[in-house]
């Protein structure tokens, strides 16, 4: 089953997606990641929007594929003059299995501006010991889920 979640985010915002169950066993993994600006063609703009595991203490322009908490990682570079726009696609850490809350950030780089961001996550059922071992890896890379 696919579940999909939009939302538009401030600068150094972040919104949490409510996934988690009682007892954990609906698993889920990242399929689409996209975003867009606010107002498109009318202002220049640097967007960094990542996925996360926990709720980030602040949100940073910075980008560490070794961090266990990060699921996915997007930037794009809109600029309204004649340089054109920098839109590479995002980077989705596709084999990543969760069954917990997650967090989008969203960090403008240059300007400040609004960030929109669109997901999709595929749904699935686990078993007691996928369940138990993908909850027991989150409490480990971050000792607050467990408390």
């Amino acid at each position: 089953m696919i579940k999909t979640f939009r939302g538009l985010l401030a600068d150094e915002g972040q919104q949490r997606i409510r996934l988690s169950t009682k007892q954990g066993k609906i698993g889920y993994k990242i399929i689409n990641f996209q975003i867009m600006a606010h107002e498109p063609g009318e202002k220049s703009q640097e967007a960094l929007v990542k996925i996360f595991k926990v709720k980030q203490g602040s949100v940073t322009d910075l980008v560490d594929f070794s961090d266990g908490n990060l699921l996915a990682a997007a930037y794009a570079g809109w600029r309204i003059d004649a340089n054109g726009s920098d839109t590479p696609g995002p980077i989705i850490f596709e084999q990543e299995v969760f069954n917990q809350d997650i967090y989008v950030t969203h960090k403008d780089v240059n300007t400040g501006e609004l960030c929109n961001y669109y997901l999709e996550l595929e749904s699935f059922n686990l078993t007691d010991n996928a369940a138990a071992v993908s909850t027991l890896r989150d409490i480990r890379l971050n000792p607050q889920v467990g408390a």
